[in-house]
């Protein structure tokens, strides 16, 4: 059959509404259904009447992707991770001349694959960005999110000392980049009562600079395999900010799943390579191999579930991450920072074990030939936390025809600016405050992170 098809379970995730909700509609006529392989799918071209599905059909995404720098655009870039924003923003023509990240695994990853990268390990409270004032175009990073102590009704940039996202924001203030960009868990929006995201816009007010609506970006709109979310953040800076109509990337003409990512196609032009990957207990293995593609803790018999679960099993809630089985015609659930984790299982589609490292590459959109440094664990963790690259590639492609504005803009006004020329610098002061964040498995992962020194990217 002619046209591009679409799962039930991808329309879902485009449009924020559960796979019950879409059977529902094409059990009334609304959407026109057809079968494949015995899985309620549909042609995107009968579901033209539908936004986000039009916005694919009607997409300038082949275009965009042609998308070049008028002049090298440079970038420093904080909370690095293993690069995944930086492998995007190096795809879509940036220049990066400082990555700073405080874990040493990361770190190594980011050096052992581009050697001319200038990799500041650690703390970045220790650094000095003003060696590259005026010197650097955007400045961006994966900030943890934080809660802010609110002894005042309006809290500014000096009032939020202390926390992560002050230190991004020193860094802005001190390198004045024509445009930063950071990147959150959605969840941001709402955290704290959204006191957390208005805050975070006062403080980007205060700095001098003007905030573009921020954005939640769905990764599978972006040739990503993977069910995940992203706030985005854009600000350029006041002086320039006149005129200006920021667009934000248009998206891929298809959803990717996990068949994209495993096998030569549209994503990768070979298999993914065989690689390490953790093992599950012959116990665990016992219970998920009676868990067919698709599906989780449903689809096991009553007692095995209850035993399985243990209390979980009394809890309110779908918990379709637990003795969850992953499909090839669909993209991977949000991975975590381990594959096997009893309540966020993310099993291998067909094979009953947790999903290889390349495997975790592949559903991020790394390159095969990234290599990532550290223990076995350690790569699932920089992994697991990275942005996606082909999101960050096509947000880093909005952000040069926003700066390729910019620079005309600039030239039309005769305006000039400084050449490079770049130092690292540290200073000493303080340690890191307690974090919070979207949930207790990544609090512990920034508490290692930032104590031990664990990794994010994400």
């Amino acid at each position: 059959m002619d046209g591009i098809i679409i799962s039930s379970g991808s329309l879902a995730d485009l449009l924020g509404v559960s796979r019950a909700t879409i059977e529902k509609r094409a059990e009334t006529g609304v959407y026109k259904p057809i079968s494949k392989n015995k899985e309620i799918c549909f042609l995107m071209e009968d579901l033209f009447f539908v936004p986000q599905i039009n916005e694919m059909l009607m997409t300038k995404w082949d275009e965009e992707k042609l998308t070049q720098p008028i002049r090298p655009f440079t970038s420093v870039e904080l909370f690095a991770g293993a690069g995944g924003l930086a492998i995007g923003l190096e795809q879509s023509g940036f220049k990066h001349v400082l990555l700073n990240e405080i874990d040493k695994d990361a770190c190594e990853t980011l050096r052992t694959n581009r050697p001319d990268w200038n990799v500041i390990q650690g703390d970045i409270h220790e650094i000095d960005f003003r060696n590259y004032r005026g010197m650097v175009d955007l400045v961006s990073g994966g900030f943890p999110c934080q809660a802010f102590s609110y002894a005042g009704k309006r809290l500014g940039f000096e009032e939020t000392r202390g926390t992560l996202f002050f230190e991004l924001a020193r860094a802005v203030n001190e390198i004045r980049p024509a445009v930063f960009m950071c990147e959150n868990v959605k969840g941001l929006q709402e955290h704290d009562g959204g006191k957390t995201l208005a805050t975070i816009k006062n403080v980007i007010e205060d700095i001098g600079y003007v905030l573009i609506e921020p954005r939640i970006l769905k990764a599978i709109q972006f040739e990503v395999p993977q069910k995940r979310e992203r706030l985005i953040l854009i600000a350029i800076r006041k002086d320039l900010a006149d005129d200006i109509d920021f667009k934000w990337p248009s998206p891929a003409r298809r959803v990717m799943t996990l068949r994209d990512a495993f096998f030569k196609g549209d994503l990768y032009d070979k298999d993914v390579p065989v690689s390490e990957g953790q093992t599950y207990p012959e116990s665990k293995k016992r219970v998920l191999e009676l868990v067919p593609e698709g599906g989780d803790w449903r689809d096991l018999p009553d007692n095995i579930a209850k035993n399985y679960m243990k209390g979980s099993y009394n809890l309110g809630g779908g918990k379709t991450g637990m003795a969850r089985r992953l499909s090839f015609s669909e993209p991977s659930l949000t991975l975590t920072c381990s594959p096997a984790q009893k309540q966020t299982e993310r099993c291998h589609p067909i094979e009953t074990r947790p999903l290889t490292v390349r495997e975790y590459a592949r559903i991020q959109t790394f390159p095969d030939d990234w290599k990532f440094c550290g223990s076995m664990s350690s790569k699932y963790k920089q992994i697991g936390n990275a942005v996606p690259v082909n999101l960050s590639s096509a947000i880093g492609r909005a952000l040069v025809r926003l700066l390729n504005h910019l620079e005309v803009k600039k030239h039309n006004t005769g305006k000039n600016e400084k050449v490079l020329g770049y130092v690292a610098v540290r200073k000493w002061h303080g340690m890191f405050e307690g974090m919070v964040c979207e949930d207790d498995n990544t609090l512990k992962d920034y508490e290692d992170r930032y104590t031990d020194g664990g990794s994010r990217d994400a």
